[in-house]
């Protein structure tokens, strides 16, 4: 391997990088599971690619903590030992005298130990790779060697890209999500049937004979300023909720009221899309008690709705269930974002503050009094026993070696999706063209904010970031300079609030 690898350990003494390294395994002739480990500060370097690597057969350590000369043969073999009894760098000298040509330390949990020198090794020479593997993987190995069986190993340490292709794909389906929200109520739901006939909801019987188009408007809620801040008690609440209480049930729990919100977003836009092109289908209706008339349409699509998210949830381990999860929120942000609308930047500062000093709290100073950061430990599901909350939007990593995928939370699309949504009305509502108005400029700060989110985790090396200490500057504080700097600020401060202008129509034109 080159030297010039910005990768690579630097020596074989105890100033290596951690590094992730793939433990390729072969039990008898077969292949068996790939395992995860992370490379020691010492250690000779591992090649890069599976290609460079030698398969070597493996063996237990005697004694098994490799903390005295083993008796069992280690020349040539990749020598699996226990943690703990000795130092890290004691077991791999012990393995490098006996002729070892690796060493896999096996944790006693599942976390994977960075192996560090102590002070009085600073100046060790360890020319073997030493690799800690976490306890499920080890104990496969450890009971086929001890049971008789052939363990051949390939250890080797792919680079990850510094940008995969899918973090692209999740910028256009986040910025993609906002801009259909903010257009759709214009260019899909226009020239809709009554609202009665698209949603299977409960009617007040003495109102349904005088139900039009306007109980839509009556129906979207307005947020204040009491509830921005409630938001941010209450969130922070729920958070702490799934912090000290997050288990397997609570997880189902999440993922039922998500498939439930799920099944409403895409009834709803898929009924919307389908009398937007073939508006016959809105006329036919059935009287169902409690209900009033319900397009026929509607009781078609409901099942299948049901079934999707079904599905969805049956099969969430799936290498494709990212698809599912994707559609059903999509089609619930979209729904949510035409119920829930700013009246003004003021009602919108106070919602995107709090969000701003939530997302920089949970993430970076909740370490200094829980130890852990709060929102990353509840994103990765690490008391939910393998389960994930499923809020938000992710897709597979395409050219990362090392799998995964990019994500994006729900709430970091929502709220500047709703200041973004508020400034295609205000345009709209003022006749503002692309260029002059708020929409496009809002739309660009957010997929630039989107980007630096990026930047950031690149930066630090993968850190979980808050992504609204970017999104907010980026939008919220662009759209302020932009108005203040056209003599429009108090006007959208105080929009909806006060006499509109000649040419500024209020916010119910919007």
């Amino acid at each position: 391997m080159s030297h010039d690898d910005p990768y690579a350990p630097k020596s074989p003494s105890c100033d290596n990088k951690f590094q992730l390294v793939k433990v390729e395994s072969w039990v008898n002739g077969v292949t068996s599971s790939s395992i995860v480990g992370l490379s020691a500060r010492f250690g000779s370097p591992l090649p890069r690619d599976a290609a460079n690597a030698i398969r070597r057969p493996a063996v237990l350590a005697n004694p098994v903590n490799c903390c005295a000369n083993s008796s069992s043969k280690l020349t040539n073999f990749v020598a699996l030992a226990k943690r703990g009894d000795c130092t890290f760098t004691a077991k791999a000298q012990i393995a490098q005298l006996g002729g070892a040509a690796g060493l896999l330390v096996i944790n006693d949990n599942e976390d994977l130990y960075k192996m560090v020198c102590s002070k009085n090794d600073t100046s060790i020479n360890i020319t073997i790779p030493v690799v800690m593997i976490p306890n499920s993987g080890g104990k496969t190995l450890e009971d086929s060697i001890a049971g008789g069986g052939s363990v051949e190993l390939l250890l080797y340490s792919p680079i990850r890209p510094a940008v995969d292709l899918s973090a692209g794909f999740l910028l256009l389906m986040a910025v993609g999500t906002i801009v259909c929200a903010s257009l759709w109520a214009e260019f899909i739901a226009c020239e809709q049937v009554d609202e009665r006939y698209k949603q299977l909801t409960p009617k007040d019987p003495s109102s349904s004979a005088t139900n039009n188009g306007d109980d839509y408007e009556k129906e979207v809620l307005e947020i204040n300023s009491k509830l921005a801040i409630g938001f941010l008690i209450m969130a922070s609440a729920f958070l702490m909720l799934l912090y000290f209480f997050m288990a397997s049930w609570f997880i189902w729990l999440l993922i039922v009221l998500f498939c439930i919100g799920g099944i409403e977003g895409i009834h709803v836009c898929l009924v919307t899309l389908i009398l937007r092109f073939f508006k016959n289908c809105g006329r036919k209706t059935m009287n169902i008690p409690m209900f009033g008339d319900v397009l026929i349409l509607s009781l078609v699509v409901l099942p299948l709705c049901m079934a999707f998210a079904i599905v969805w949830a049956a099969n969430q381990h799936a290498s494709l269930a990212w698809i599912g999860q994707d559609v059903l929120g999509i089609c619930l942000m979209i729904t949510v974002l035409q119920m829930a609308r700013l009246p003004n930047i003021k009602v919108a500062s106070a919602l995107l503050m709090c969000a701003f000093v939530y997302d920089i709290f949970w993430v970076f100073i909740s370490p200094l009094i829980f130890h852990e950061s709060v929102m990353i430990a509840v994103a990765r599901g690490d008391n939910s026993g393998g389960e994930a909350i499923p809020m938000l939007l992710r897709i597979p990593r395409f050219h990362d070696p090392w799998g995964g995928y990019d994500m994006i939370g729900f709430g970091d699309i929502l709220f500047p999706g709703l200041l973004i949504s508020f400034s295609y009305r205000f345009d709209r509502a003022n006749k503002k063209s692309f260029t002059e108005g708020y929409f496009v400029w809002s739309t660009l700060g957010y997929a630039f904010g989107l980007f630096l989110t990026y930047l950031a985790l690149y930066l630090m090396d993968g850190h979980g970031q808050p992504a609204l200490l970017y999104l907010v500057p980026c939008t919220l504080w662009l759209i302020i300079v932009l108005g203040w700097a056209k003599g429009e600020l108090k006007y959208l401060w105080n929009y909806g609030k006060q006499p509109s202008h000649s040419s500024s129509p209020a916010i119910g034109e919007a």
